[in-house]
């Protein structure tokens, strides 16, 4: 594909960047670079190569759910500065 001072324009206009005529030249270049390289990667066989959503495997890291300890209401509030019965107190916000 060849990349012309317009295609350059209009991908600035669509990002909203203001390009003067020489950074216009050095871009349809840089991007024809780009382009290039992206060619080089439909000459790769990948025949015998399976499709895969992810670079590495994902592992799920979750655990069951175990029940344990915990604080009862009372020690919970006991930490806090600010309580009002069996809730915590927050900032007004309205």
């Amino acid at each position: 594909m060849d990349i012309t001072p317009e295609i350059v324009k209009k991908v600035a206009e669509n990002a909203r960047l203001k390009l003067k005529e020489e950074e216009i030249k050095k871009f349809a270049q840089e991007m024809k670079d780009i382009l290039s390289n992206f060619e080089k990667l439909n000459e790769v066989d990948t025949k015998d190569v399976p499709p895969s959503f992810h670079p590495v495997p994902i592992k799920n890291t979750s655990r069951p759910d175990e029940k344990g300890e915990c604080l009862t209401t009372q020690e919970a509030l006991s930490l806090s500065p600010h309580t009002s019965g069996n809730y915590f107190k927050g900032p007004k916000i309205l």
